[in-house]
């Protein structure tokens, strides 16, 4: 099994010569032209050998063998050339439909607007093969072109050495139906195993990258996993390997034996062609044409047959490459979206269950509350009670499994996705470290004004990032990376720098207030890298910031969120309070509980000291 759906070998021809059309038209034309010239050239070869030879010893005239030595001449050219030609157009086309299938392919993966994809294994095994597979279309191309001009060639060297021996041209053709059959076999044994290796090779990749990442070198060397991860790695490389040396091997014998079978056919035609020449039969250019024509048809049949080999293998890596792009969206598409209204009336959460997958346990049981326009509401609780998850519900990375969620009254379902998050701006708790330039890492929350110097200054200002930033070395250009350096001059690359944990925290912040003045502004855990004194500046400015605008907000640390208008607290997947801090405290229920610890932890350290 290649865990490929399977479909017509000629609708994946016909796509991937689609799609290389779309992407290289004159190279293909070219290609074809070539192919068909490469298939002619080995034809005209054989007849003018036999006519130069039979001339000579017939006596032909000066000028009559001039033209045949000329058409000889030329035909050799052209064997010669052809191949280097075609070998160029099709690596040219290869390149060009690479870029055009790697486009498709990832604006196929944009289109999963939701989570669900991208925490299936299988679904990433297949997007590895089919990214691995970028160059599947034109390879499968050049294949057809190959084996077209294999075809063509050998039809003509068939006929011509049908006049020669009928019995030598079914013996030929006879020998090469083996040779087709295992190299199409062997191909598809290799895509299969290429499929069942995936994980692995996604394994070893992992295990690599620990290695070699410089996030992950602090612990690999304090706690000394070097060796552990090193042997997790070869591990998995060596399952590989053996998986691809049983294939190698297999292939070895079945490609040795074949081989030794076309030598005995090929050395047994000359014994037999030599025999009927000296018993008058054959006369010196059939013998000349015999050679040369059993010599080419071998050489075509092979290049068919490893032109098909190598296409079948070709279309199967392509099949996954059609099978991503076939895939639906995770998340369904309204068939007639409304338009998202600007906020007014507020966000409403109506009895939303969620579960990750349906043998997984609930994470939300029946939540309910709103997020009123204009006001600040908190999130509170233990860790694992839903707040994250209620986060990825509200930005629609996921749907309730249950309930609905309402903005201004309309159900989240119902609106075009773009477009509700165009109106939300978020830091998340797991916000990325992009290994960009400052400025890039800051204007990503906006890409439209990635450009806009200034507003990636008021942001970074707004978040207390500001003056980290234009300190850097090159200031806000500056590469904040450990793996990559600044420039693509090898020699003259400076090396990029990195930021401390809450430096980054501040800079994914900026990040979101980048985006400026959108409907609801969400922060998860927007403070938990920082110290006491940049928590106190930064929630200072967040507080000042979202009066007036519609928030909400995650924190361990209760005391900031104290503040908020409303605070919703969730304990197992369900509210458990809702009122103000005042009101909460007064209750003296989770919410006092978690507060009262926090405090006291301070309190007993003042008292301790």
């Amino acid at each position: 099994m290649t865990g490929v759906r399977t479909e017509p070998v000629r609708r994946t021809i016909g796509a991937a010569f689609r799609l290389a059309w779309r992407a290289a038209p004159a190279h293909l034309a070219g290609a074809v032209v070539v192919a068909a010239l490469s298939a002619a050239a080995p034809i005209m070869t054989a007849g003018l050998t036999r006519a130069t030879v039979d001339g000579i010893l017939a006596g032909l005239g000066d000028r009559e063998l001039i033209a045949l030595v000329g058409g000889l001449a030329a035909a050799g050219i052209a064997v010669g050339v052809l191949p280097h030609a075609a070998m160029y157009l099709r690596a040219e086309i290869g390149r060009r439909s690479a870029v055009r299938a790697l486009d498709e392919l990832y604006r196929a993966v944009e289109r999963q607007a939701g989570l669900r994809r991208f925490e299936d294994p299988p679904f990433l095994d297949r997007l590895r093969m089919a990214g691995s597979g970028g160059r599947a279309p034109g390879e499968l191309c050049g294949a057809v072109l190959g084996a077209g001009t294999g075809l063509l060639s050998a039809l003509g060297l068939v006929a011509a050495l049908v006049l020669v021996s009928p019995l030598m041209t079914v013996v030929v053709l006879a020998a090469a139906v083996p040779v087709l059959v295992m190299e199409l076999m062997l191909a598809r044994r290799r895509t299969a195993m290429l499929w069942q290796l995936s994980p692995a090779a996604r394994r070893e990749h992992f295990f690599s990258q620990l290695l070699a990442h410089p996030v992950a070198a602090k612990e690999v060397r304090l706690f000394g996993l070097a060796g552990f991860l090193r042997e997790r790695m070869l591990t998995e490389h060596r399952a590989i390997d053996v998986a691809q040396r049983g294939i190698d091997r297999r292939a070895l014998g079945t490609q040795g034996g074949l081989a030794l079978l076309s030598a005995c056919v090929a050395g047994g035609g000359l014994v037999w062609a030599v025999f009927a020449a000296r018993a008058g039969r054959l006369s010196v250019g059939d013998v000349s044409m015999f050679v040369f024509t059993v010599a080419g048809l071998q050489a075509a049949l092979a290049g068919l047959v490893g032109s098909l080999a190598s296409g079948h293998a070709s279309a199967l890596l392509f099949a996954h490459h059609r099978v991503v792009l076939a895939t639906g969206p995770d998340l369904p598409m309204p068939t007639e979206p409304r338009p998202v209204p600007a906020l007014r009336r507020g966000i409403e959460l109506r009895d939303v269950w969620f579960r990750y997958a349906d043998d997984q346990p609930w994470v939300l049981r029946g939540v309910s509350f709103t997020i009123p326009h204009g006001m600040s509401v908190a999130l509170a609780g233990r860790n694992g009670a839903g707040k994250t998850t209620l986060v990825k519900l509200l930005c629609r990375l996921y749907d309730p499994t249950r309930g609905s969620i309402l903005w201004d009254g309309i159900d989240l379902r119902q609106m075009p996705i773009a477009e509700l998050r165009q109106r939300i701006a978020a830091v998340f708790q797991d916000y990325m470290e992009y290994d960009l330039t400052a400025a890039e890492n800051v204007g990503l929350g906006d890409v439209a004004a990635i450009d806009d110097r200034q507003r990636i200054t008021d942001a970074a200002r707004l978040a207390g990032i500001d003056d980290v930033l234009a300190g850097l070395p090159r200031g806000y250009d500056t590469m904040l990376s450990q793996m990559f350096a600044a420039g693509d001059d090898l020699d003259d690359a400076q090396a990029g720098t990195t930021l401390s944990g809450g430096q980054w925290q501040r800079l994914a912040l900026a990040r979101a207030l980048m985006r400026g003045e959108r409907d609801l502004l969400i922060l998860d855990e927007p403070s938990a890298g920082l110290d006491a004194e940049a928590e106190h500046e930064v929630h200072t400015q967040l507080h000042r910031y979202r009066t007036g605008r519609t928030s909400l907000l995650i924190s361990h640390r209760l005391g900031a969120v104290a503040d908020a208008d409303r605070i919703v607290v969730l304990a197992d997947g369900v509210v458990a309070e809702e009122s103000d801090h005042a009101g909460l405290m007064a209750a003296g229920g989770t919410y006092a509980h978690l507060f009262a610890l926090q405090a006291s932890g301070y309190t007993r350290a003042g008292a301790e000291r």
